[in-house]
């Protein structure tokens, strides 16, 4: 049981390797996964990161039931105000300034689908299953599912999944556009690396502030949405980078970005 981590260029994989579980979280895999979001916000060569579950059968199925939950269960039975800090900060807790892909190779249920609605882009394999499942548990989702699922499908949609806790496939993600792409299996993680690498590739400030300047937009008027992006895209126009990027497209060569 580990939470794997490997380093290709500028990105990151992070594998949950729990598939006895289905990649469940218990304790000591919550506290892993905190490191490791923490280690990638401060690397400046960590860029895009990539987020999977050991196995062909399961992304995660969410926190483990028979530890995890009930050790949240007994800190607040006794006056504990920490914060639930699910997905070591992933899916609440923590601020992660840059882009997350969410490769979903299988069950994805619970505080799983809760990461993944965490992620920035989500691509799943023909077997997922996508659901919240806490009312089944008399509990609710408590690590952002009631608030970012609504938000990424239609309402109406995600009232079913949450009220019911019942999942939906990975055709039906797809079609409500919970899922960025459908790929098969064999293509999943290939295509998630690709696609990080491409993500990677490009001015890494720049890419921090487009992401920061569509989360703090929504919700939002128009015109305070502008502000923010006028003020963000200020900021990049002064670096170095935004210097290298039109030079380089000038001399017909790639750019050397240097984050800064």
């Amino acid at each position: 049981m580990s939470i794997d981590v490997h380093v290709t260029g500028h990105v990151v994989q992070v594998t949950i390797n729990h598939p006895d579980a289905m990649n469940a979280l218990d304790i000591a895999h919550n506290a892993e996964l905190r490191t490791i979001w923490e280690r990638f916000n401060a690397e400046a060569d960590w860029r895009v990161a990539v987020l999977t579950g050991a196995g062909d059968k399961s992304f995660c199925a969410g926190a483990d039931l028979k530890s995890l939950i009930p050790a949240q269960r007994a800190a607040i039975a006794r006056g504990d105000t920490t914060p639930w800090e699910f997905g070591g900060g992933l899916a609440r807790g923590l601020t992660l300034t840059k882009p997350i892909i969410a490769a979903i190779n299988g069950h994805c249920l619970a505080g799983g689908l809760e990461m993944a609605l965490a992620c920035d882009i989500r691509l799943c394999s023909p077997n997922a299953k996508l659901g919240l499942a806490e009312v089944k548990w008399a509990i609710i989702p408590g690590a952002g599912g009631t608030q970012r699922l609504p938000r990424a499908i239609p309402l109406g949609m995600a009232l079913e999944m949450i009220l019911s806790g019942d999942p939906i496939d990975a055709e039906e993600a797809l079609r409500v556009g919970l899922v960025n792409r459908l790929v098969p299996q064999a293509r999943l993680l290939p295509l998630a690396h690709e696609l990080a690498a491409r993500i990677a590739s490009r001015g890494p400030l720049a890419v921090r502030a487009a992401k920061q300047a569509v989360y703090e937009g929504l919700g939002r008027d128009v015109a305070a949405g502008l502000a923010i992006e006028e003020l963000l895209f200020n900021k990049v126009m002064a670096s170095e980078d935004s210097i290298e990027g039109p030079l380089a497209f000038a001399e017909r060569r790639p750019p050397q970005f240097k984050g800064r």
